[in-house]
């Protein structure tokens, strides 16, 4: 795996992030009938929070986002993209664990969505998020967090 980090993003960052998201997201959304040039880009700059969102990076160079939008009962992992360049080398597994662990931490669920046939599904199964709804164009997953299994002295557990 190659080295990589994160840093909050900026206001600065919204269109390193809109290109991405529609370079990432272009053949799922072709798929599924749902490819707009504009939209693509403008639903990201409508939704960006930078207070809720980190920039990857791989040798100092923009590689991706992601963001964890607290919510009522949840935080939702929203707008994960890596470039292709930095996909396939454990970078996109090694950053969801990370979040995951601070939401663990925290006893805090997470939800998400992905888009129908997206590859990005198995990562998130992998990740222990299981499906929750869906429809014909995305799939919304949710994840419990971890608990430490850790029986009191003289307890027995229940099946």
């Amino acid at each position: 795996m190659v080295d990589w980090g994160i840093r909050p993003a900026s206001e600065t960052d919204v269109e390193a992030v809109a290109e991405l998201r529609a370079v990432v997201l272009r053949a799922d959304l072709e798929r599924l009938g749902r490819y707009d040039e504009h939209r693509v880009r403008q639903r990201l700059r409508d939704g960006f929070a930078p207070a809720h969102t980190w920039v990857v990076e791989t040798g100092g160079r923009f590689a991706g986002c992601v963001s964890l939008r607290p919510a009522e009962d949840a935080h939702w992992l929203e707008h994960f993209y890596l470039a292709p360049r930095a996909q396939g080398r454990g970078i996109g597994g090694a950053v969801l664990r990370d979040l995951l662990d601070r939401c663990d931490r925290d006893g805090t669920l997470v939800r998400l969505n992905v888009l129908q046939g997206s590859q990005a599904r198995r990562l998130y199964e992998r990740h222990g998020f299981a499906v929750e709804t869906e429809d014909a164009v995305d799939v919304f997953m949710v994840r419990e967090p971890a608990v430490a299994a850790a029986a009191a002295p003289g307890s027995r557990p229940t099946r």
